[in-house]
């Protein structure tokens, strides 16, 4: 009676399962139908796995049309709008254009002819060379810069000093002098361009920077602590290590105007250094490019490892760079820069 009455109710179960002889039929599953209590299946209708569901009203799809034009037009609109909308203008670094975009000018394109590319040059030539290629309408800067197997990021491997060139540097310095009691007419005697004490910190405060070196006594260093965040940026602040802070006030100011020169290396471990003018004679400016280069070698960071030197190159301010020979260079004699 339980299969007649459960495959009567249900065409698809079979007869079979409700038996007990049944391998999967278990009294205790309520999963199964019992064959004493047996329960009543809903009566579904036939399903076929190849039927399709009944088509749509005419309004239904009328309506289901114009929501997708609806939101189709409302996507169309926002990518307009993101398209038409002007994109922000790159400031920095990333206005900059490409190697591969920059464009030369007529002039520079000829001077580079000069030198030949990635080869090395001994001092004499590298300096001949340099100077042929400054032939702008104002009197080009000869600098130097050194690529340096160092880290500045670890405190042994840090280089800041300062390099007294022989024949100057061929600017005329402005110095100012941070001092009080009696060092004041000492600096005023010794050349100093500006002297002042409180009331010259507070000037710089206001936005006073018509200096070019800025020496202190180290009695006044407490007081010019408060400037840091003003000289620290350009480069000003007093510094024992760069003899901006000293007691012999008038040695100091005399090494700045005749041609002592500061440097440090930057974050990629590059020192530049300026050693002179175009207008120097090719003796002088190998003369101060020698000082420079012994300066950089005896104040070697302890905690540089293997070699010190990876490449140098020399160049006028508007000029193509010419790279040295490292061997050559550290071999150079005094005797010979004369």
């Amino acid at each position: 009676m339980a299969s007649a009455t459960a495959s009567a109710a249900h065409p698809l179960v079979s007869p079979s399962i409700l038996l007990p002889q049944n391998p999967n039929f278990h009294p205790q599953c309520p999963n199964f139908l019992s064959p004493t209590h047996p329960r009543r299946l809903p009566a579904f209708p036939s399903l076929s796995l190849h039927s399709r569901p009944p088509p749509r009203p005419a309004a239904t799809a009328s309506a289901f049309a114009d929501v997708e034009d609806d939101v189709t037009g409302e996507d169309s609109d926002a990518s307009a709008a993101s398209a038409a909308s002007p994109t922000k203008p790159k400031t920095g670094k990333a206005a900059l254009l490409l190697k591969r975009d920059r464009t030369r000018s007529k002039r520079f394109l000829e001077i580079q002819k000069l030198r030949e590319n990635k080869k090395e040059y001994d001092i004499t030539t590298a300096v001949s060379l340099m100077k042929q290629a400054a032939n702008t309408k104002f009197v080009e800067s000869a600098e130097a810069h050194f690529r340096l197997s160092i880290d500045p990021k670890y405190n042994d491997q840090q280089l800041r000093a300062t390099v007294n060139l022989p024949k100057g540097t061929g600017q005329t310095v402005k110095v100012a002098v941070l001092t009080q009691g009696e060092r004041f007419d000492e600096a005023k005697n010794a050349g100093a361009d500006i002297v002042g004490g409180e009331d010259l910190i507070q000037q710089i405060k206001g936005g006073f920077m018509d200096f070019d070196k800025l020496i202190a006594s180290p009695d006044m260093m407490p007081k010019v602590a408060s400037l840091g965040k003003i000289l620290g940026p350009r480069g000003l602040m007093p510094n024992p290590k760069a003899g901006t802070v000293t007691t012999d006030i008038p040695q100091a100011i005399g090494e700045f105007k005749k041609g002592k020169v500061e440097y440090r290396v930057d974050k990629t471990g590059i020192v530049h250094l300026p050693f002179g003018k175009m207008s120097f004679s090719d003796e002088d400016l190998i003369v101060n490019l020698f000082a420079a280069i012994r300066s950089i070698e005896t104040n070697k960071p302890t905690g540089a490892k293997g070699v010190y030197w990876k490449s140098a190159h020399i160049c006028s301010s508007m000029g193509p760079s010419i790279r040295l020979n490292i061997k050559e260079m550290l071999d150079y004699k005094p005797s010979m820069a004369v």
